[in-house]
């Protein structure tokens, strides 16, 4: 019972180390292919892995396919097309600035998934809980300024913040989905909505790609052995998100997702030689406190 408690936040905590390797490999495909194509790999190569994934459940289990209503379908398309935008802006912003200083601006998410949990989805946000999240927000805040105001300039600072917003939104949007579908299973419907959500952004993306840029499409084809380990990671992230937010609100998982910032903080520094400044430092360490403050507050 313990441990069932504490899902949620394993899951979390997996699914944040998942995205911060994807991320740094799609930053690493943009020079190449691309904001849009760098964001398709993570969509067009993760549909394969989130597919198997399913078939694994289906075959392996006894558990029944889903057969969602009518009310399913605007929730996971919000949630698809919001991360869709998400992750276009957040590549965009990873263009402007450092690696790190690009996830603390994105990282401000979770006190708009706050607000949007409890205008769309009625989940309640408890006065610690909000103390931790804006604990926590204020961590990336000053990870991200200097003395004379925000590193880099406010171009990267909006990019980041609507990239933010973006995926606040659809956090929310695939909650919703897989509430929507009542199974007592939470594990089959939050891989079944995984897979309906990869494979209209997969599909939606390829389209625009052949239409407008083929030569884009063509290039992903050829960089296949990086993209598909970057999808690869895509999946297993999601995966982990999606069973997150099938147990617990999306505000708390959210926030216990700013340990992405400490992960992405290791990439910088081992990865792209980038140091950490005192001030990043010390945005950490409340990042830190509002996470402890949010797993006391549950």
């Amino acid at each position: 019972m313990i441990l069932a408690g504490w899902l949620w936040a394993i899951f979390t905590v997996i699914a944040a180390f998942a995205q911060t390797v994807r991320n740094a490999m799609q930053r690493e495909l943009t020079g190449n292919l691309g904001t849009v194509g760098a964001t398709h790999v993570r969509f067009l190569f993760g549909f394969p892995f989130a597919l198997i994934f399913l078939l694994g459940l289906v075959f392996g289990t006894d558990l029944p396919v889903p057969r969602p209503d009518f009310m399913f379908w605007p929730w996971v398309i919000v949630g698809a097309f919001a991360q869709v935008a998400a992750t276009v802006l957040m590549l965009a912003t990873m263009n402007e600035r450092s690696f790190v200083v690009s996830i603390a601006y994105i990282k401000t998410e979770p006190v708009q998934v706050a607000i949007f949990g409890l205008i769309f989805l009625g989940d309640a946000v408890t006065l610690p809980m909000m103390i931790a999240i804006l604990l926590a927000t204020a961590g990336v805040i000053v990870m991200s300024t200097k003395s004379g105001g925000m590193m880099g300039g406010t171009r990267p600072m909006l990019l980041g913040l609507a990239a933010g917003g973006m995926f606040a939104l659809s956090a929310i949007g695939f909650r919703g989905a897989i509430l929507e579908l009542h199974m007592p299973n939470f594990v089959m419907a939050a891989t079944f909505t995984l897979v309906v959500g990869l494979a209209m952004q997969a599909v939606v993306l390829s389209l625009y790609l052949w239409l407008c840029n083929g030569t884009v499409l063509f290039a992903i084809v050829r960089a296949w052995k990086p993209s598909l380990f970057a999808g690869f990671m895509g999946a297993l992230a999601s995966q982990f998100w999606f069973l997150a937010f099938a147990i617990a609100t999306a505000a708390s998982v959210r926030t216990l997702a700013l340990i992405e910032v400490l992960f992405a903080q290791f990439i910088s520094r081992f990865a792209f030689g980038q140091r950490t400044t005192a001030r990043e430092g010390f945005g950490m360490v409340l990042i830190v406190a509002g996470i402890v403050l949010l797993i006391l507050a549950r």
